[in-house]
């Protein structure tokens, strides 16, 4: 038998000496408060509602740094690898990580891991050769003038026999709508149409299920949970089957028979859509991508597609209709365009949806959508693996095998970043002197909503007409005004959606034709 006293001994020194090692462990944290073995997870926890803002206050604590670091798990070893993380907003690091030192940040191991049951080698999901083969075949779709008049035909269908039959329905019934579901039905009947040459119909009157949406967004949010906590724990309800996990299993069952008939219907009748120029291609091998991979490069297209714009629009709604100036300047703005493209009689204003070469002259709609992604961008953070170890411009070390976060929500909200109004809502920040011409800031690393470096989005300017056009379609012919008692909270989720939506009534507007001008009442 051992004896007491060695045993009480050996455990009062390996306690020490724990102790002795997360003393020097937490002094060289600048973050949330961290705690034995557990590190920042309690904080993390009591948080997880209110994740981003969060990070924010976190990160404007530190002043002018506008960087900390925290671990996860304080154990060592483990401490300074999986479980470090180094969160900042600062412009120069989030240029260091996405252009100077890109092939030191990729997505890495665990985010690959995580997000592979749903995204398997997609774009979004992959690193090295395997992410470069798609993005040059992508690049070259995406530059191409038949993409874009594609998306336009599908924006402009979908606004004129859907979104319009269904905002007039309600606005004559003064019934509130949930405008984010709306535009969340929009943007995915758009993107499915861009990507599959398929239509699903969710924005129709009767606002059906759609089992391919609604498995999308359970699968999307089951992913996120593998992020936020340890990998251990997301692996074991994997093998027993249960939760998040559980649900992630049926949604991406569901997820694959739509998209297995969607590639066979696109074999037998290729099409102009994105998935049938996909089949056309090879990959690094020189062979044509396998059906497994196409699946996932389309999901891929469509997580991108539907998901950022519909939810920047519904933060674009909520702040235009809370600021009456704003508002008026974009109708008249609209108003302006539409009297030289179509003349002075509002009724063929509103006959169909701008076309994208009236929607490019929208300067200042253009701005108010720039600075809506500024205070509230569709994916608000975002997260990198350190291969090596490296030191930030700042003068932040990174080991590696750590993971560096750039909070994209955070940046927008930093005085040191944006000014001392960097809270308010103020397009014209966006605007030259003359305001006359969209001007983004001289260092592109203080807007990073569309990403930025080799991973730019290719789809920023398809995505900003998209928005601009479905904004006037709405804001032309309707007052917005929020339903009393409807709270706007954000979700915690992979993109930044309304918690409970924007439920909101639709006031038809009255649109007049001054005399050798644009006017409104």
């Amino acid at each position: 038998m051992e004896n007491p006293l060695f045993l009480f001994a050996t455990a009062t020194a390996v306690t020490s000496a724990y102790l002795f090692w997360f003393f020097l462990l937490a002094r060289t944290l600048t973050g949330p408060k961290v705690w034995p073995i557990v590190g920042s997870l309690p904080s993390l926890f009591v948080n997880r509602r209110r994740f981003h803002d969060w990070v924010a206050e976190n990160l404007h604590s530190t002043g002018t740094a506008a960087t900390y670091q925290t671990s996860t798990i304080c154990i060592p070893f483990l401490a300074r690898r999986l479980g470090f993380y180094t969160v900042t907003c600062h412009p120069k690091n989030i240029e260091h990580v996405l252009r100077t030192r890109f092939d030191n940040y990729p997505k890495g191991p665990t985010w690959q891991t995580a997000f592979h049951d749903l995204l398997g080698q997609g774009i979004f999901n992959s690193d090295g050769d395997t992410w470069l083969i798609q993005r040059k075949t992508a690049a070259l779709e995406f530059t191409t003038r038949t993409l874009r008049q594609a998306m336009a035909r599908w924006v402009s269908r979908t606004i004129k026999t859907r979104l319009w039959r269904i905002l007039e329905k309600a606005s004559f019934e003064n019934t509130p709508v949930d405008l984010q579901d709306l535009l969340l039905r929009l943007t995915f009947d758009n993107i499915c149409g861009l990507t599959f040459g398929k239509d699903p119909e969710t924005l129709s009157p009767d606002l059906p299920e759609n089992p391919f949406a609604t498995a999308f967004d359970s699968a999307t949010e089951a992913t996120l949970q593998r992020l936020l906590y340890p990998g251990f724990l997301w692996r074991l309800k994997k093998i027993f089957g249960f939760g998040a996990e559980f649900r992630l299993k049926k949604s991406l069952n569901v997820m694959e028979n739509y998209m297995s008939d969607a590639l066979e219907t696109r074999k037998e009748t290729p099409s102009d859509d994105l998935l049938s120029r996909f089949m056309k291609k090879r990959d690094v091998n020189g062979d044509y991508f396998p059906s497994s991979v196409l699946k996932r490069i389309a999901l891929n297209f469509v997580l991108a597609g539907r998901d950022t714009s519909s939810v920047a629009m519904s933060w674009f709604f909520w702040l235009v209709m809370n600021d009456k100036r704003v508002e008026e300047k974009i109708i008249t703005e609209i108003k302006t365009v539409l009297t030289q493209t179509r003349g002075k009689d509002p009724r063929a204003w509103v006959e169909d949806p701008l076309v994208f070469d009236e929607a490019d002259k929208l300067t200042y709609l253009k701005a108010a959508l720039a600075e809506t992604l500024r205070l509230y961008p569709s994916v608000p953070e975002d997260f990198k693996y350190v291969i090596s170890d490296d030191v930030l411009p700042d003068g932040t070390h990174v080991p590696a095998g750590s993971t560096v976060t750039y909070s994209i929500y955070s940046v927008g909200r930093m005085e040191t970043i944006w000014g001392e109004d960097c809270l308010e809502f103020k397009p014209e920040r966006w605007l030259s002197a003359e305001g006359d011409r969209f001007e983004p800031p001289v260092d592109g690393y203080k807007f990073v909503a569309f990403n930025a470096g080799p991973r730019t989005c290719l789809g920023k300017d398809l995505a900003y007409l998209q928005m601009k056009s479905v904004a006037s379609a709405v804001l032309l012919k309707y007052r917005l005004v929020p339903v009393p008692g409807h709270l706007v909270e954000q979700k915690m989720s992979l993109t930044l959606f309304m918690k409970y939506g924007l439920r909101v009534y639709l006031q038809a507007r009255e649109l007049v034709a001054a005399p050798g001008s644009a006017s409104l009442e």
